[in-house]
């Protein structure tokens, strides 16, 4: 394969360990070849898993994070990989958000970000927590995100 923008992906199209832990998770990034127009990409994660800091039970997520890249795109499979590595994660529901959120933004520096927080509830609360870096930008189609507040047996 000749040099690309792709050529310095590791984890994308071999095999790959679980990391342990958000910190040992390593993000992968690609030059974005549309960096010249203002889009929004999002990435749903239903299915988000991290563990209780007090208890190790495990606390589930409905996780949107939408941004409008700049010069950098996320690799996916890193970005499934660093969300899988909550899994083994004890923190709160906010601390999971928000460092999962801010991670993306340090590495990425996109135009504008944000994530959604839809947490399933345990206890009979449901948490959830929003976080973004700004004003949505002017001129893109950023959608709703589209999960319903917690209705509970209403």
């Amino acid at each position: 394969m000749s040099e690309s923008i792709y050529s310095n992906l590791k984890q994308l199209g071999g095999d790959t360990v679980m990391p342990q832990s958000p910190e040992e998770a390593e993000l992968e990034r690609v030059q974005n070849p549309q960096a010249d127009v203002s889009y929004n990409v999002r990435f749903t994660a239903p299915e988000f898993t991290s563990l209780c800091p007090m208890t190790g039970q495990p606390d589930f997520a409905h996780l949107v994070i939408d941004y409008v890249p700049g010069e950098w795109l996320v690799e996916s499979k890193s970005l499934k990989l660093f969300l899988t590595s909550f899994r083994s994660h004890g923190a709160f529901h906010e601390d999971c958000t928000v460092s999962i959120a801010r991670r993306l933004n340090d590495f990425l520096a996109p135009r504008w970000l944000r994530i959604g927080g839809y947490w399933y509830p345990r206890g009979g609360i449901p948490i959830d927590v929003f976080w973004q870096t700004g004003e949505m930008p002017a001129g893109v189609w950023i959608p709703d995100q589209g999960v319903p507040p917690y209705r509970g047996r209403g």
